[in-house]
């Protein structure tokens, strides 16, 4: 497959992953504490940048919570939904850019531990990448809290109430991104 075809398949790819984002938090909508735990909105774009690379996946990292936002009014725009894009752009383009280098670097055939390692470091730098931008955005202005926004917060929020999620990402990703592949679905390694 040629470039301007692998890009096209990319594209429809990331779409694809996007609308299963718009849909997903459905499934935990009646359980708004049980959608905050799993976080499914980070499913499709650590999905999307394992798979279609770190620009796609910074696109649907992006634009997901933000539409998701303006469309459904969850999560709440901009208070939420700003500080989210941040995060999950940032999943986006570190899964995107660690994964082909980890694979190169680990040489095996078994994909997995290339997944983990940057599905790991993707998800604390983006939820660092996600707590700093709503500091700054808390800071100018442009979003507004209650209470203050401490580290005693920003780690709640980023990383003690999101563990069960994180664990339940790090089984199911990478699941799905290996039967992708291994169904000739991925993006990434088409001609491969």
């Amino acid at each position: 497959m040629n470039t301007k075809n692998k890009q096209l398949y990319a594209m429809v790819v990331s779409a694809a992953l996007l609308a299963i984002g718009l849909v997903l938090p459905f499934l935990t909508a009646q359980m708004q504490s049980l959608g905050q735990a799993i976080s499914p909105l980070h499913i499709p774009v650590l999905i999307c940048g394992l798979c279609c690379g770190w620009k796609w996946g910074l696109a649907v990292g992006v634009v997901l919570p933000i539409l998701r936002g303006v469309v459904f009014g969850m999560p709440p725009f901009p208070t939420v939904g700003l500080p989210m894009a941040f995060e999950l752009g940032a999943y986006g383009v570190l899964t995107g850019l660690l994964y082909p280098v980890l694979l190169k670097a680990f040489r095996q055939k078994n994909h997995l531990p290339a997944i983990l390692a940057a599905l790991a470091v993707a998800m604390i730098g983006g939820r660092v990448i996600g707590g700093a931008a709503k500091a700054l955005l808390l800071a100018v202005g442009i979003i507004g809290s209650k209470s203050p926004y401490t580290f005693a917060a920003f780690f709640a929020s980023y990383f003690t109430s999101t563990a069960i999620g994180a664990l339940i990402h790090i089984v199911l990703v990478p699941a799905v991104v290996l039967a992708l592949e291994k169904a000739r679905l991925s993006p990434l390694m088409l001609g491969k």
